[in-house]
């Protein structure tokens, strides 16, 4: 879009004829805010990975697989490492036992505001056509395989899935984050899936807007980007940047096996828990824990 800055001297002819030379921007139907790949770029530049046509970062299968093996107490160094606004708890989990991993797909929802909704149809209820009308499944239908959808849509009241779309996302993606409710419980526990969500209300969705698709969003205190690596486990949920998963990865293995060699200690029954907990003092000990720890990283 062009902006044209006109003075108090500018005559009335000029200005018609400037404002006649610029070109009118008006919203295309079906539209709706989210991230061009290039500006998911920009706000992921750090992502040392490949991303997917979107611009959406694409953390490697192998990696996933490595975070499922990963507790939040194992993750909890991203607070450490400058992102202290990354995990949010206080779920109800559709199956505690089951971690979530997966990329994030983001989802913006806001309670309905006509004159904002129709000039990018994407209200609920509706009257456009079916394929011009924008919705949450417009975003459902986004997932791959190893996509988590992430729902920000606190203040909507209705259900924002039920079996029938979880079912879907079962067969699609790894999981789901809504921040905001879900309707036919009893139906998604039949489904081998992650699912973190607020509450179950029996109302299905309507009276709000798609406000935004794979964006920022913000899920309880937390702070999510596209393409973010998604944790869950029974304490809550974790928001990954793609530049530090690694680096989470490699500093629980060294937890995996400090914690190992602790063990084995303690079964020794021959120390006092400040002996060996949370590091030996003793140079004989530490001596005994880095051998330990340099044979065993390599193994992880």
């Amino acid at each position: 879009m062009i902006y044209v800055k006109v003075t108090c001297k500018v005559r009335r002819g000029l200005l018609c004829a400037l404002l006649a030379a610029v070109p009118v921007c008006k919203p295309a139907p079906g539209q709706v805010f989210k991230l061009s790949p290039e500006q998911l770029k920009l706000y992921t530049a750090a992502n040392p990975y490949e991303r997917f046509p979107d611009g959406r970062p694409k953390v490697p299968d192998e990696i996933l697989e490595k975070v499922k093996g990963l507790s939040a107490e194992e993750v909890f160094g991203l607070e450490r490492r400058g992102y202290p606004n990354q995990f949010e708890n206080h779920w109800q989990i559709l199956h505690p036992d089951k971690k979530l991993v997966g990329r994030a797909v983001t989802l913006q929802l806001m309670p309905l505001r006509p004159d904002v909704a129709d000039v990018d149809g994407t209200g609920l209820p509706s009257s456009s056509p079916r394929g011009q009308h924008i919705t949450h499944q417009t975003a459902i239908n986004l997932l791959q395989a190893g996509d988590v959808l992430v729902v920000d849509a606190h203040a909507i009241p209705g259900g924002i899935i039920g079996d029938n779309l979880g079912f879907y996302i079962h067969k699609k993606a790894a999981g789901f984050v809504i921040d905001g409710a879900i309707r036919d419980l009893d139906g998604l526990k039949e489904f081998d899936m992650a699912g973190y969500f607020r509450a179950a209300v029996p109302p299905f969705l309507t009276s709000c807007m798609v406000t935004g698709i794979n964006i920022p969003v913000q899920i309880g205190k937390a702070i999510v980007m596209p393409g973010d690596v998604v944790f869950g486990d029974s304490e809550g949920v974790y928001f990954i940047p793609p530049q530090l998963v690694k680096e989470v990865v490699d500093s629980a293995d060294e937890t995996h096996i400090h914690d190992e060699w602790t063990k084995k200690k303690f079964a020794e029954g021959k120390y006092n828990s400040t002996d060996i907990y949370p590091r030996p003092s003793d140079p004989a000990l530490q001596k005994e824990y880095q051998d330990y720890l340099k044979s065993h990283l390599g193994k992880q």
